[in-house]
């Protein structure tokens, strides 16, 4: 019998430093020795919601810099106002969608309706540059193409939906904007991209422009388009999965959608972690909910058996409720992305997000 700390805990998460490999993986009932447990997910405490503060003027919106080098850099970062308001902000917009539908009725304001509008043009974008016949794998240098018009035009399109008194933040918030979609120099795409459209976000809630009556449209009309975008972008220009843990991570691209679409399901009478398994479960509500979604998505990309090219999110199917799932995506999130220096190291600081 197994002493009471070395039980196996309800959230699984493979190690950090492991690397999957090049052969075929081995199923989930037989994870290697490297993947166990880390201590640090099972110890943090879950992360909680808290309100954005919103800037007055007088402004000083400067060209946001990276700052994190090191672990005592991101220690630094996760014990200051902005590290804890910033995951808080991210926490209050997962509670935000909390049993609610894509499909739902949902009020959108005149900017929330504005950002859908500019992701909807750089999905256009991706139709008018077709992808360059090349023979690589990942890689398409079409996308260069496609990431340059975007640079080109960031400004204009966040005056779309900015007030006249803060045309000025452009020179802060585009970068954060710009980094949200990839990088065109290797031609990939990952988590920590998906984090600066978050920050990207935040920047927009400190200014008042995103307000809190607003979240859940931001997650379920915005971060829905975003996703829409990203997964064209990823099948057409073949962006390569950026710093991925192979078989053995969440997902090659994406993390937040996964944080949202189990906060969608918590409480659901029927719906449970288990039916990501039942095709037709998946068939009738993924336009619904972002999980399933991302599940979907998952099985019409990779080819197998769902437990040996995904058994971290097939291991995740196993617990009991979708609670207990969101609760342990918001701390593997805070653990294996946010405290991550490879990640984080091009995060970037400014006057909204600020670094003392």
């Amino acid at each position: 019998m197994q002493p009471e700390d070395s039980k196996p805990p309800e959230f699984p998460i493979p190690s950090p430093n492991f690397r999957a490999p090049t052969q075929r993986p081995t199923p989930a009932a037989s994870i290697p020795v490297d993947v166990r447990p880390n201590q640090s997910l099972i110890l943090s405490p879950v992360p909680q919601p808290q309100r954005v503060s919103v800037v007055s003027p007088p402004y000083h919106f400067q060209v946001p810099s990276k700052r994190i080098r090191s672990p005592d850099d991101l220690r630094h970062f996760h014990d200051s106002d902005s590290g804890r308001n910033f995951i808080g902000f991210i926490v209050a917009l997962s509670e935000s969608t909390r049993g609610r539908k894509i499909s739902d009725p949902c009020y959108a304001s005149d900017t929330v309706n504005s950002i859908v509008s500019i992701l909807d043009t750089l999905i256009q974008w991706i139709d008018d540059i077709p992808p360059a016949r090349m023979a690589s794998r990942y890689g398409n240098l079409s996308y260069r193409t496609w990431h340059a018009r975007m640079v080109e035009n960031s400004d204009s399109l966040m005056l779309r939906f900015l007030p006249e008194d803060l045309h000025s933040a452009t020179v802060e918030i585009v970068p954060y904007f710009t980094d949200s979609f990839g990088n065109s120099t290797r031609i990939d795409y990952g988590t920590g991209h998906e984090t600066q459209f978050a920050a990207w976000l935040y920047c927009l809630a400190k200014l008042g422009i995103i307000k809190e009556e607003d979240y859940p449209a931001v997650v379920v009309r915005v971060f829905v388009k975003y996703l829409e975008l990203m997964r064209k972008l990823q099948l057409v220009y073949c962006l390569e999965p950026a710093g991925s843990h192979g078989v053995w991570g969440l997902d090659d691209y994406h993390f937040l959608s996964f944080v949202f679409g189990s906060s969608q399901l918590i409480d659901h009478k029927y719906l449970k972690p288990k039916s990501i398994h039942s095709q037709d479960i998946l068939d009738s509500f993924s336009n619904d909910y972002l999980y399933f979604s991302c599940i979907s998505f998952i099985k019409k990309v990779k080819k197998g058996p769902f437990s040996e090219h995904s058994p971290l999110l097939d291991d995740i199917s196993g617990v009991p409720t979708w609670n207990k799932v969101n609760s342990g995506l918001l701390k593997m999130y805070k653990v294996e992305v946010l405290e991550k220096v490879p990640i984080m190291q091009h995060f970037l600081f400014g006057w909204l997000i600020k670094w003392n």
